[in-house]
C-alpha cells in the first residue's frame, strides 16, 4: 500500500520512511504544504500522514483543500500542539485522526492499522479468505494453520489482495502500490512475484486462491463468496 507522508522535519521524515518501509509499505514523502497537496491530489493513496506546522501552506489548510476537491484518502494528522482546541480544529478540517508529537512508533503503527481497518470491509485485526490468515500487526500468515514464511515483498503482495478480495487487480495496480516512483519496474517482474506467492500459499493446496484473468491481471478469489 502506497502512504504519502507530509513532513518538514527531515530527521523525522527519515525515520518514519524507514519505519513504514519496513513495515511494507511503499512511501511518498513531502517536506511542504504545496508539494505534499499536489501529490495527495495527482496520486491514489491509501493513507496520508500530514503534519500540521509545514512551511508555504500548513497542515490545516492542506487538509481542508484536500476534503474540498473531494479526496477521501485518510489522514493522520501529527502535531506538537495538544490542546483540545488544536485536536478539534484538527479533525474538523477533514483529518480521520490525530497523534501529538512526540509519540511512539508503536501507536502510529496501530493507529495506521486502524484507519486502514475503516476503508476495509474487514474491521477485524486479521485479514483472512478461506484458511489463509494475515496478522497485519504481526506480519504473520498461515494458511490451513500452517506459517508461511514470505519475503517483505510477497508480504506486501499478499496483503494487497486480501484487501482487495474477489477484485480484478491489473499488474498497473501492483506496481503503482508496491514499488516506489523511483524504481524502474516491468509488468514481467509482477507475474514473477505472483508465481512464488503461488508456490507459497496455492501449490500445496487443492483449494486454489490465486487466479490469473486472462490478459488483465489477478484475482485473490473467496471461494465461499
Amino acid at each position: 500500500m502506497r502512504i504519502l507522508l507530509i513532513e518538514d522535519n527531515r530527521r523525522l521524515s527519515d525515520a518514519l520512511h524507514r519505519t513504514l518501509e519496513e513495515d511494507g509499505y511503499v512511501v511518498d514523502t513531502a517536506y511542504d504544504g504545496v508539494e505534499g497537496e499536489d501529490l495527495a491530489l495527482t496520486t491514489s493513496y491509501s493513507l496520508i500522514i500530514l503534519d500540521v506546522m509545514l512551511p508555504k501552506r500548513d497542515g490545516i489548510e492542506v487538509c481542508r483543500s484536500i476534503r474540498d476537491q473531494h479526496v477521501a484518502t485518510p489522514i493522520l494528522m501529527l502535531t506538537a500542539r495538544d490542546s483540545l482546541n488544536d485536536r478539534v480544529t484538527g479533525l474538523d478540517s477533514g483529518a480521520d485522526d490525530y497523534l501529538v508529537k512526540p509519540f511512539e512508533v508503536a501507536e502510529l503503527r496501530a493507529r495506521l492499522r486502524a484507519l486502514l481497518r475503516r476503508e476495509s470491509d474487514n474491521k477485524s485485526g486479521f485479514l483472512q479468505v478461506a484458511d489463509l490468515k494475515l496478522e497485519p500487526a504481526t506480519h504473520f500468515v498461515s494458511r490451513a494453520e500452517t506459517p508461511l514464511d514470505l519475503t517483505a515483498r510477497e508480504y506486501s503482495l499478499l496483503e494487497y489482495l486480501m484487501r482487495n478480495i474477489n477484485r480484478l487487480i491489473t499488474r498497473e495496480m501492483v506496481i503503482q502500490n508496491l514499488w516506489s516512483y523511483d524504481k524502474t519496474i516491468t509488468s514481467n517482474v509482477v507475474d514473477v512475484y505472483i508465481r512464488r506467492l503461488r508456490r507459497k500459499v496455492d501449490d500445496p493446496h487443492e483449494v486454489k486462491l490465486i487466479e490469473t484473468i486472462r490478459g488483465a491481471g489477478y484475482r485473490l478469489r473467496d471461494p465461499e463468496r
